[in-house]
Protein backbone atom coordinates (compact mmCIF):
# COMPACT_ATOMS: atom_id res chain seq x y z
CA UNK A 1 0.00 0.00 0.00
CA UNK A 2 1.45 3.67 -1.06
CA UNK A 3 2.23 5.85 2.04
CA UNK A 4 2.82 9.66 2.29
CA UNK A 5 6.37 10.84 2.82
CA UNK A 6 7.49 14.21 4.00
CA UNK A 7 11.32 14.57 3.97
CA UNK A 8 12.60 17.88 5.34
CA UNK A 9 16.27 18.06 4.32
CA UNK A 10 18.53 20.71 6.47
CA UNK A 11 18.70 24.38 4.95
CA UNK A 12 22.32 25.75 4.71
CA UNK A 13 23.41 29.09 5.84
CA UNK A 14 23.57 31.12 2.86
CA UNK A 15 26.61 32.49 3.85
CA UNK A 16 29.33 31.22 1.68
CA UNK A 17 29.61 28.26 -0.71
CA UNK A 18 28.95 24.62 0.03
CA UNK A 19 31.65 22.07 1.02
CA UNK A 20 31.63 18.26 1.34
CA UNK A 21 30.97 18.26 5.11
CA UNK A 22 27.64 20.35 4.36
CA UNK A 23 25.86 18.05 2.70
CA UNK A 24 27.01 14.44 3.52
CA UNK A 25 24.32 14.33 5.70
CA UNK A 26 22.07 15.80 3.25
CA UNK A 27 22.77 13.30 0.40
CA UNK A 28 21.00 10.74 2.63
CA UNK A 29 17.80 12.95 1.78
CA UNK A 30 17.52 12.53 -1.83
CA UNK A 31 18.75 8.89 -1.43
CA UNK A 32 15.18 8.44 0.86
CA UNK A 33 12.96 10.87 -1.76
CA UNK A 34 14.43 8.90 -4.98
CA UNK A 35 13.30 5.41 -3.47
CA UNK A 36 9.83 6.24 -1.94
CA UNK A 37 9.05 8.00 -5.01
CA UNK A 38 10.53 4.22 -7.03
CA UNK A 39 8.21 2.36 -4.85
CA UNK A 40 5.34 4.16 -5.95
CA UNK A 41 4.46 6.30 -2.70
CA UNK A 42 3.52 10.47 -2.70
CA UNK A 43 6.79 12.30 -1.59
CA UNK A 44 6.92 15.91 -1.04
CA UNK A 45 10.64 16.64 -0.15
CA UNK A 46 11.72 20.54 0.69
CA UNK A 47 14.42 22.51 1.77
CA UNK A 48 16.36 25.90 1.16
CA UNK A 49 18.61 28.23 2.01
CA UNK A 50 18.56 30.08 5.34
CA UNK A 51 19.15 33.82 4.29
CA UNK A 52 18.46 35.46 7.85
CA UNK A 53 20.77 35.27 10.68
CA UNK A 54 23.94 36.16 12.01
CA UNK A 55 26.27 34.42 10.02
CA UNK A 56 24.62 36.26 6.85
CA UNK A 57 25.00 39.78 8.62
CA UNK A 58 28.71 38.61 9.62
CA UNK A 59 29.80 37.97 6.15
CA UNK A 60 28.06 40.98 4.52
CA UNK A 61 29.87 43.42 7.08
CA UNK A 62 33.03 42.00 6.43
CA UNK A 63 32.46 42.91 2.54
CA UNK A 64 30.47 46.00 3.37
CA UNK A 65 27.61 45.36 1.69
CA UNK A 66 23.75 44.70 2.49
CA UNK A 67 23.11 40.97 3.81
CA UNK A 68 20.61 40.45 0.83
CA UNK A 69 23.55 40.72 -1.47
CA UNK A 70 25.17 37.76 0.70
CA UNK A 71 22.31 35.68 0.66
CA UNK A 72 20.79 36.14 -3.20
CA UNK A 73 24.11 35.09 -4.31
CA UNK A 74 24.61 31.99 -2.11
CA UNK A 75 20.76 30.65 -2.59
CA UNK A 76 21.47 30.91 -6.31
CA UNK A 77 24.54 29.08 -5.98
CA UNK A 78 23.22 26.59 -3.45
CA UNK A 79 20.51 25.85 -5.97
CA UNK A 80 23.06 25.27 -9.00
CA UNK A 81 24.99 23.30 -6.92
CA UNK A 82 22.59 20.80 -5.24
CA UNK A 83 19.86 20.12 -7.47
CA UNK A 84 21.88 20.20 -11.42
CA UNK A 85 25.64 19.20 -9.70
CA UNK A 86 24.25 16.34 -6.77
CA UNK A 87 20.97 16.26 -8.94
CA UNK A 88 19.45 16.42 -5.45
CA UNK A 89 15.59 15.81 -6.62
CA UNK A 90 13.34 18.20 -4.05
CA UNK A 91 10.21 19.21 -5.00
CA UNK A 92 10.32 22.44 -3.72
CA UNK A 93 13.83 24.30 -2.72
CA UNK A 94 12.61 27.59 -1.03
CA UNK A 95 14.56 30.24 0.80
CA UNK A 96 13.47 32.35 4.33
CA UNK A 97 13.55 35.53 2.31
CA UNK A 98 9.93 34.43 0.44
CA UNK A 99 6.94 35.95 1.50
CA UNK A 100 5.11 32.73 2.10
CA UNK A 101 7.93 32.16 4.36
CA UNK A 102 8.05 35.16 6.45
CA UNK A 103 3.65 34.72 6.65
CA UNK A 104 3.77 31.14 7.88
CA UNK A 105 6.72 32.46 10.66
CA UNK A 106 4.70 35.63 12.01
CA UNK A 107 1.50 33.34 12.00
CA UNK A 108 3.17 30.88 13.52
CA UNK A 109 4.67 33.14 16.50
CA UNK A 110 1.67 34.98 16.83
CA UNK A 111 -0.10 31.34 17.68
CA UNK A 112 1.51 31.03 20.33
CA UNK A 113 2.00 34.70 22.13
CA UNK A 114 -1.21 34.27 22.08
CA UNK A 115 -1.35 30.61 24.46
CA UNK A 116 1.26 32.26 26.05
CA UNK A 117 3.78 29.80 24.91
CA UNK A 118 5.90 32.75 23.82
CA UNK A 119 6.11 35.42 26.14
CA UNK A 120 8.06 38.86 26.37
CA UNK A 121 10.97 39.31 29.23
CA UNK A 122 14.01 41.55 29.78
CA UNK A 123 17.23 40.22 29.78
CA UNK A 124 20.76 41.59 29.66
CA UNK A 125 22.25 40.74 26.52
CA UNK A 126 26.22 41.24 25.31
CA UNK A 127 26.48 45.03 23.90
CA UNK A 128 29.73 46.20 22.25
CA UNK A 129 30.66 49.70 22.98
CA UNK A 130 33.16 49.72 20.38
CA UNK A 131 30.59 48.82 17.33
CA UNK A 132 27.84 50.80 19.11
CA UNK A 133 25.45 47.95 19.13
CA UNK A 134 23.65 44.87 20.78
CA UNK A 135 25.60 41.35 19.79
CA UNK A 136 23.34 39.00 17.76
CA UNK A 137 24.35 35.37 19.32
CA UNK A 138 26.48 34.75 16.59
CA UNK A 139 28.44 38.36 16.97
CA UNK A 140 30.18 36.64 20.26
CA UNK A 141 32.79 34.27 20.55
CA UNK A 142 34.33 32.66 23.74
CA UNK A 143 35.56 29.25 25.19
CA UNK A 144 32.51 26.90 25.75
CA UNK A 145 31.61 25.87 29.26
CA UNK A 146 31.20 22.42 28.70
CA UNK A 147 34.47 21.03 26.48
CA UNK A 148 36.67 24.04 26.66
CA UNK A 149 36.03 23.97 22.88
CA UNK A 150 38.06 28.11 22.06
CA UNK A 151 35.88 28.42 18.94
CA UNK A 152 32.43 28.54 20.53
CA UNK A 153 29.90 30.74 19.78
CA UNK A 154 27.09 32.64 21.79
CA UNK A 155 24.41 30.56 20.30
CA UNK A 156 25.74 26.70 20.04
CA UNK A 157 29.38 24.99 20.37
CA UNK A 158 30.03 23.21 17.56
CA UNK A 159 32.30 20.94 19.02
CA UNK A 160 30.14 19.28 21.67
CA UNK A 161 26.88 20.42 20.27
CA UNK A 162 25.35 21.92 23.32
CA UNK A 163 22.98 24.80 23.07
CA UNK A 164 24.41 28.05 24.92
CA UNK A 165 23.83 31.55 25.42
CA UNK A 166 26.53 34.57 25.27
CA UNK A 167 26.84 35.18 29.23
CA UNK A 168 27.91 30.91 29.27
CA UNK A 169 31.18 31.85 27.22
CA UNK A 170 34.51 32.28 28.94
CA UNK A 171 36.59 34.91 27.44
CA UNK A 172 33.73 36.26 25.41
CA UNK A 173 34.19 38.95 22.79
CA UNK A 174 32.75 40.57 20.08
CA UNK A 175 33.66 38.48 16.95
CA UNK A 176 34.03 41.84 14.74
CA UNK A 177 35.89 44.08 17.06
CA UNK A 178 37.39 41.62 19.16
CA UNK A 179 36.27 43.90 22.49
CA UNK A 180 34.83 42.19 25.70
CA UNK A 181 31.34 42.78 25.54
CA UNK A 182 29.44 44.28 28.59
CA UNK A 183 25.52 43.21 29.26
CA UNK A 184 22.62 45.39 29.57
CA UNK A 185 18.74 45.21 28.97
CA UNK A 186 16.90 44.40 26.05
CA UNK A 187 13.36 42.82 25.91
CA UNK A 188 12.60 40.08 24.07
CA UNK A 189 10.56 37.36 23.16
CA UNK A 190 10.81 33.36 24.89
CA UNK A 191 9.96 30.53 24.11
CA UNK A 192 8.54 28.44 26.95
CA UNK A 193 10.49 25.21 26.17
CA UNK A 194 10.36 24.51 29.63
CA UNK A 195 6.35 23.58 29.45
CA UNK A 196 7.05 20.64 26.94
CA UNK A 197 9.66 19.19 29.09
CA UNK A 198 7.46 16.02 30.02
CA UNK A 199 5.91 15.84 26.81
CA UNK A 200 8.57 15.87 25.19
CA UNK A 201 10.53 12.94 27.18
CA UNK A 202 7.59 10.99 26.79
CA UNK A 203 7.77 11.45 23.04
CA UNK A 204 11.14 10.68 22.66
CA UNK A 205 11.38 8.02 24.79
CA UNK A 206 9.76 5.66 22.39
CA UNK A 207 11.45 6.58 19.00
CA UNK A 208 12.66 3.10 18.31
CA UNK A 209 13.73 4.53 14.40
CA UNK A 210 16.06 7.24 15.25
CA UNK A 211 19.55 7.28 15.06
CA UNK A 212 21.18 6.62 18.51
CA UNK A 213 23.06 10.16 18.56
CA UNK A 214 20.05 12.01 18.12
CA UNK A 215 17.69 9.88 20.85
CA UNK A 216 20.52 9.79 23.00
CA UNK A 217 21.97 13.39 22.89
CA UNK A 218 17.92 14.84 23.37
CA UNK A 219 17.43 12.58 26.08
CA UNK A 220 20.57 13.72 27.82
CA UNK A 221 19.62 17.43 27.21
CA UNK A 222 15.88 17.53 28.66
CA UNK A 223 17.66 15.48 31.49
CA UNK A 224 19.54 18.82 32.59
CA UNK A 225 16.29 20.55 32.39
CA UNK A 226 15.24 22.59 29.38
CA UNK A 227 15.45 26.38 29.97
CA UNK A 228 13.25 28.80 27.91
CA UNK A 229 14.99 30.88 25.01
CA UNK A 230 14.88 33.78 23.44
CA UNK A 231 13.39 33.65 19.67
CA UNK A 232 14.13 37.33 18.78
CA UNK A 233 17.22 39.48 18.21
CA UNK A 234 18.08 42.93 18.33
CA UNK A 235 19.01 43.32 14.30
CA UNK A 236 16.97 44.20 11.59
CA UNK A 237 17.93 41.57 9.22
CA UNK A 238 15.09 38.67 9.60
CA UNK A 239 11.42 38.16 10.00
CA UNK A 240 9.93 41.49 11.61
CA UNK A 241 8.33 40.46 14.75
CA UNK A 242 4.27 40.90 14.11
CA UNK A 243 3.76 42.98 17.07
CA UNK A 244 4.08 46.66 17.33
CA UNK A 245 6.93 48.50 18.99
CA UNK A 246 9.72 45.97 18.01
CA UNK A 247 10.37 47.44 14.87
CA UNK A 248 14.38 46.96 15.07
CA UNK A 249 14.19 43.32 16.07
CA UNK A 250 13.60 40.08 14.62
CA UNK A 251 12.23 36.31 14.98
CA UNK A 252 15.79 34.58 15.19
CA UNK A 253 16.56 31.74 13.57
CA UNK A 254 16.00 29.47 15.88
CA UNK A 255 12.37 29.48 15.59
CA UNK A 256 12.08 31.73 12.14
CA UNK A 257 14.03 29.16 10.27
CA UNK A 258 12.84 26.10 11.68
CA UNK A 259 9.24 27.11 10.22
CA UNK A 260 10.74 26.72 6.23
CA UNK A 261 10.01 23.05 6.45
CA UNK A 262 6.28 24.28 7.05
CA UNK A 263 6.17 27.54 5.37
CA UNK A 264 8.31 25.72 2.06
CA UNK A 265 5.15 22.81 2.22
CA UNK A 266 3.21 25.75 1.75
CA UNK A 267 4.66 27.55 -1.18
CA UNK A 268 4.76 23.93 -2.96
CA UNK A 269 1.02 24.02 -2.81
CA UNK A 270 0.61 27.53 -3.96
CA UNK A 271 3.03 26.75 -6.81
CA UNK A 272 0.87 23.55 -7.92
CA UNK A 273 -1.87 25.81 -7.87
CA UNK A 274 -3.40 23.35 -5.81
CA UNK A 275 -3.00 25.70 -1.79
CA UNK A 276 -4.73 23.13 0.74
CA UNK A 277 -2.40 20.31 -0.94
CA UNK A 278 0.15 20.78 2.09
CA UNK A 279 -2.13 19.40 4.41
CA UNK A 280 -2.30 16.00 2.98
CA UNK A 281 1.49 15.77 4.62
CA UNK A 282 0.80 17.69 7.40
CA UNK A 283 -2.43 17.07 8.86
CA UNK A 284 -3.34 13.52 7.35
CA UNK A 285 -1.11 10.33 7.83
CA UNK A 286 2.03 10.99 6.50
CA UNK A 287 5.80 9.81 7.97
CA UNK A 288 7.72 12.13 8.26
CA UNK A 289 11.92 12.26 7.74
CA UNK A 290 14.32 15.03 9.22
CA UNK A 291 17.59 14.49 7.66
CA UNK A 292 20.80 17.15 8.94
CA UNK A 293 24.30 17.16 10.80
CA UNK A 294 24.77 16.67 14.45
CA UNK A 295 25.41 19.96 15.33
CA UNK A 296 21.44 20.33 14.23
CA UNK A 297 20.22 17.45 16.31
CA UNK A 298 18.02 19.81 19.47
CA UNK A 299 16.73 21.96 16.62
CA UNK A 300 15.02 19.00 15.37
CA UNK A 301 14.19 17.39 18.68
CA UNK A 302 13.73 19.54 21.18
CA UNK A 303 12.72 23.32 19.76
CA UNK A 304 10.95 21.87 16.60
CA UNK A 305 8.85 19.67 17.96
CA UNK A 306 7.77 22.20 20.77
CA UNK A 307 6.57 24.33 18.39
CA UNK A 308 4.57 21.90 16.75
CA UNK A 309 2.98 20.48 20.06
CA UNK A 310 2.02 24.34 20.83
CA UNK A 311 0.39 24.51 17.42
CA UNK A 312 -1.70 21.50 17.38
CA UNK A 313 -2.68 19.71 14.75
CA UNK A 314 0.62 19.45 12.50
CA UNK A 315 2.44 16.05 12.62
CA UNK A 316 5.84 15.88 14.55
CA UNK A 317 8.72 14.29 13.25
CA UNK A 318 9.06 10.32 12.88
CA UNK A 319 12.61 9.86 11.88
CA UNK A 320 15.32 12.04 12.89
CA UNK A 321 18.57 10.94 10.40
CA UNK A 322 21.42 12.82 11.93
CA UNK A 323 25.14 12.31 10.62
CA UNK A 324 27.99 12.40 12.17
CA UNK A 325 30.80 14.84 10.72
CA UNK A 326 32.86 14.40 7.82
CA UNK A 327 36.66 15.49 8.64
CA UNK A 328 38.79 16.32 5.74
CA UNK A 329 42.50 14.38 5.86
CA UNK A 330 41.90 13.91 9.63
CA UNK A 331 41.15 17.36 10.59
CA UNK A 332 37.88 19.24 10.71
CA UNK A 333 36.69 21.45 7.63
CA UNK A 334 37.06 25.07 8.50
CA UNK A 335 35.76 27.97 6.13
CA UNK A 336 38.01 30.21 8.62
CA UNK A 337 41.11 28.56 7.98
CA UNK A 338 40.21 27.54 4.34
CA UNK A 339 40.21 24.30 5.13
CA UNK A 340 38.09 22.50 2.67
CA UNK A 341 36.90 21.24 -0.34
CA UNK A 342 34.31 23.42 -2.21
CA UNK A 343 31.48 22.11 -3.90
CA UNK A 344 31.55 24.03 -6.85
CA UNK A 345 35.41 23.78 -7.71
CA UNK A 346 35.33 19.68 -6.72
CA UNK A 347 31.94 19.85 -9.64
CA UNK A 348 33.63 21.43 -12.12
CA UNK A 349 36.29 18.46 -12.11
CA UNK A 350 34.77 15.01 -11.13
CA UNK A 351 31.75 13.29 -11.54
CA UNK A 352 28.77 13.98 -9.30
CA UNK A 353 28.05 10.34 -8.73
CA UNK A 354 31.60 9.54 -7.93
CA UNK A 355 31.03 12.18 -4.87
CA UNK A 356 27.33 11.12 -3.78
CA UNK A 357 29.51 7.59 -4.33
CA UNK A 358 32.34 8.41 -1.73
CA UNK A 359 29.77 10.62 0.83
CA UNK A 360 27.42 7.31 1.01
CA UNK A 361 29.81 4.57 1.03
CA UNK A 362 32.21 6.53 3.67
CA UNK A 363 29.53 8.33 5.10
CA UNK A 364 29.30 9.34 9.08
CA UNK A 365 26.13 7.35 10.13
CA UNK A 366 26.76 6.24 12.95
CA UNK A 367 30.35 7.96 14.05
CA UNK A 368 32.91 10.88 12.63
CA UNK A 369 34.36 9.91 8.99
CA UNK A 370 36.92 11.09 6.98
CA UNK A 371 37.75 12.79 3.12
CA UNK A 372 40.49 11.86 1.85
CA UNK A 373 41.84 12.64 -1.84
CA UNK A 374 43.26 9.03 -2.23
CA UNK A 375 40.77 6.98 -0.54
CA UNK A 376 38.11 8.84 -3.18
CA UNK A 377 41.11 8.13 -5.76
CA UNK A 378 40.48 4.17 -4.25
CA UNK A 379 37.29 3.71 -4.08
CA UNK A 380 36.49 5.46 -7.49
CA UNK A 381 38.95 3.33 -9.67
CA UNK A 382 38.24 0.31 -7.81
CA UNK A 383 34.67 0.33 -7.15
CA UNK A 384 33.09 2.43 -9.49
CA UNK A 385 34.88 1.91 -11.94
CA UNK A 386 36.37 -2.15 -11.36
CA UNK A 387 33.16 -3.48 -9.89
CA UNK A 388 30.04 -1.72 -11.59
CA UNK A 389 31.73 0.08 -15.13
CA UNK A 390 33.84 -2.79 -15.92
CA UNK A 391 30.86 -5.23 -15.60
CA UNK A 392 28.18 -3.10 -17.36
CA UNK A 393 31.23 -2.04 -20.23
CA UNK A 394 32.64 -5.74 -20.53
CA UNK A 395 28.98 -7.21 -21.04
CA UNK A 396 27.18 -4.72 -23.37
CA UNK A 397 30.48 -4.47 -25.65
CA UNK A 398 30.27 -7.86 -26.26
CA UNK A 399 27.02 -8.05 -26.99
CA UNK A 400 27.49 -4.55 -29.68
CA UNK A 401 30.27 -6.84 -31.01
CA UNK A 402 29.02 -9.87 -31.27
CA UNK A 403 25.44 -10.34 -31.73
CA UNK A 404 24.77 -7.07 -33.84
CA UNK A 405 23.44 -5.27 -30.81
CA UNK A 406 20.50 -6.90 -29.97
CA UNK A 407 19.93 -8.92 -26.47
CA UNK A 408 20.08 -12.45 -26.85
CA UNK A 409 17.78 -14.94 -25.90
CA UNK A 410 16.92 -15.37 -22.48
CA UNK A 411 17.45 -19.18 -21.07
CA UNK A 412 19.03 -19.26 -17.27
CA UNK A 413 21.00 -22.31 -16.28
CA UNK A 414 21.07 -22.90 -12.58
CA UNK A 415 23.23 -20.26 -11.85
CA UNK A 416 21.18 -17.74 -13.93
CA UNK A 417 18.32 -18.41 -12.07
CA UNK A 418 20.38 -18.15 -8.70
CA UNK A 419 22.02 -14.62 -10.00
CA UNK A 420 18.41 -13.35 -10.83
CA UNK A 421 16.70 -15.01 -7.18
CA UNK A 422 19.63 -12.88 -5.75
CA UNK A 423 18.91 -9.64 -7.57
CA UNK A 424 15.33 -10.34 -6.42
CA UNK A 425 15.98 -10.63 -3.43
CA UNK A 426 17.85 -7.51 -2.74
CA UNK A 427 15.03 -5.39 -3.07
CA UNK A 428 13.36 -5.83 0.09
CA UNK A 429 16.52 -6.02 1.84
CA UNK A 430 17.62 -2.65 0.23
CA UNK A 431 15.05 -1.33 0.39
CA UNK A 432 14.42 -2.09 4.52
CA UNK A 433 17.77 -0.62 4.82
CA UNK A 434 17.14 2.92 2.95
CA UNK A 435 13.76 3.60 5.31
CA UNK A 436 15.94 3.03 8.19
CA UNK A 437 18.21 5.51 6.53
CA UNK A 438 20.82 2.71 6.32
CA UNK A 439 22.38 4.19 3.48
CA UNK A 440 26.09 2.69 3.38
CA UNK A 441 24.84 -0.96 3.82
CA UNK A 442 21.82 -0.80 1.40
CA UNK A 443 24.63 0.91 -1.50
CA UNK A 444 27.28 -2.24 -0.24
CA UNK A 445 24.36 -4.87 -1.06
CA UNK A 446 24.48 -3.16 -4.30
CA UNK A 447 28.03 -3.24 -5.21
CA UNK A 448 28.33 -7.17 -3.58
CA UNK A 449 25.34 -8.05 -6.02
CA UNK A 450 27.38 -6.24 -9.37
CA UNK A 451 30.50 -8.33 -7.77
CA UNK A 452 28.33 -11.06 -8.20
CA UNK A 453 27.65 -10.35 -11.63
CA UNK A 454 31.32 -10.61 -12.32
CA UNK A 455 32.00 -13.56 -10.75
CA UNK A 456 28.81 -15.47 -12.84
CA UNK A 457 30.73 -13.45 -16.32
CA UNK A 458 33.87 -14.86 -15.25
CA UNK A 459 32.59 -18.54 -15.32
CA UNK A 460 30.60 -18.63 -17.70
CA UNK A 461 33.17 -17.27 -19.84
CA UNK A 462 31.34 -16.20 -23.03
CA UNK A 463 34.57 -15.04 -24.54
CA UNK A 464 35.23 -18.79 -25.13
CA UNK A 465 32.04 -20.20 -24.85
CA UNK A 466 31.07 -18.15 -28.26
CA UNK A 467 33.68 -20.26 -30.22
CA UNK A 468 31.82 -23.41 -29.98
CA UNK A 469 28.37 -22.43 -28.83
CA UNK A 470 27.27 -18.91 -29.45
CA UNK A 471 23.43 -19.70 -28.33
CA UNK A 472 24.69 -20.57 -25.19
CA UNK A 473 27.06 -17.46 -24.75
CA UNK A 474 24.37 -15.11 -25.28
CA UNK A 475 21.94 -17.13 -22.78
CA UNK A 476 24.69 -16.10 -20.36
CA UNK A 477 25.23 -12.71 -21.51
CA UNK A 478 21.25 -12.22 -21.47
CA UNK A 479 21.72 -13.01 -17.56
CA UNK A 480 24.40 -10.60 -17.22
CA UNK A 481 21.71 -8.01 -18.91
CA UNK A 482 19.08 -9.00 -17.33
CA UNK A 483 21.40 -8.27 -13.94
CA UNK A 484 22.52 -4.51 -15.21
CA UNK A 485 18.89 -3.81 -15.96
CA UNK A 486 18.18 -4.35 -11.88
CA UNK A 487 21.63 -2.51 -11.08
CA UNK A 488 20.42 0.39 -13.01
CA UNK A 489 17.30 0.35 -10.99
CA UNK A 490 18.78 -0.79 -7.67
CA UNK A 491 21.48 2.36 -7.83
CA UNK A 492 19.07 5.05 -8.99
CA UNK A 493 18.63 6.59 -5.10
CA UNK A 494 22.24 6.61 -4.91
CA UNK A 495 23.66 7.36 -8.46
CA UNK A 496 20.67 8.99 -10.53
CA UNK A 497 23.04 9.98 -13.12
CA UNK A 498 24.87 6.44 -13.79
CA UNK A 499 20.84 4.65 -13.68
CA UNK A 500 20.29 7.29 -16.41
CA UNK A 501 23.40 6.21 -18.31
CA UNK A 502 22.83 2.94 -18.29
CA UNK A 503 18.71 3.20 -19.09
CA UNK A 504 20.06 5.19 -22.25
CA UNK A 505 22.04 2.43 -23.34
CA UNK A 506 19.22 -0.36 -22.58
CA UNK A 507 16.42 1.89 -23.88
CA UNK A 508 14.39 0.60 -20.58
CA UNK A 509 11.99 2.49 -19.41
CA UNK A 510 10.45 1.43 -15.55
CA UNK A 511 11.95 2.20 -12.71
CA UNK A 512 9.57 0.87 -10.49
CA UNK A 513 11.34 -0.87 -6.93
CA UNK A 514 10.98 -4.20 -8.14
CA UNK A 515 12.60 -7.19 -10.44
CA UNK A 516 12.91 -5.97 -13.81
CA UNK A 517 13.24 -8.05 -17.05
CA UNK A 518 14.14 -6.35 -20.50
CA UNK A 519 13.03 -8.66 -23.52
CA UNK A 520 15.44 -10.55 -25.87
CA UNK A 521 16.05 -9.00 -29.45
CA UNK A 522 15.70 -5.28 -28.52
CA UNK A 523 18.79 -3.02 -29.30
CA UNK A 524 21.61 -1.60 -27.46
CA UNK A 525 22.46 1.78 -27.79
CA UNK A 526 26.08 2.74 -28.16
CA UNK A 527 28.06 1.79 -25.12
CA UNK A 528 30.70 4.08 -23.29
CA UNK A 529 32.21 3.73 -19.89
CA UNK A 530 30.41 4.76 -17.09
CA UNK A 531 33.05 6.27 -14.66
CA UNK A 532 36.44 7.69 -15.21
CA UNK A 533 39.62 5.91 -13.96
CA UNK A 534 41.39 8.83 -12.01
CA UNK A 535 45.17 9.13 -11.72
CA UNK A 536 47.84 9.70 -9.45
CA UNK A 537 48.44 13.29 -10.90
CA UNK A 538 44.98 14.49 -10.55
CA UNK A 539 44.92 13.48 -7.29
CA UNK A 540 48.20 14.96 -5.80
CA UNK A 541 47.18 18.22 -7.67
CA UNK A 542 44.01 18.18 -5.31
CA UNK A 543 46.25 17.07 -2.52
CA UNK A 544 48.54 19.54 -2.73
CA UNK A 545 45.73 22.72 -3.09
Amino acid sequence: MNKRIFIGSAWPYANFSLHLGHVVGMINADVLARYHRQKGDEVLFVSGSDCYGTPIAVEAEAQGIHPSEIAEKYHKEFKETLINGLSFSYDIYSCTTSETHAKVAQDLFLFLHKKGDIYPKIQELPYCEKCKRFLPDRYVEGICPDCGFEGARGDQCDECGNLLSPEELKNAACKICKTKPVFKESEHFFLKLSAFSDSLKQWIEKQSSWRPNAKNFSLGFLGEGLKDRAITRDTEWGVKIPLAGYEEKSIYVWFEALCGYLSASIEWAELKDSPDKWKDFWQKECYHYYVHGKDNILFHTIIWPSILMSRGGLNLPNQIVSSEYLNLEGKQFSKSRKWAVWLPDFLKKFDSDSLRYYLISNGPETSDSNFSWKTFQAKNNTELVDTLGNFVHRVLSFINQNFEGQIPKIKPDADGKALLKSAEDSFERIGGLIEKAKSREALQIIFSLAQEGNCFLDKKEPWKTIKTNKDKAGEDLSICVQLINNLRVLIRPFLPKTSERIRSILGADDTDWKLQTILEGKSLDKVAPLFRKLEDDIIESETQQ
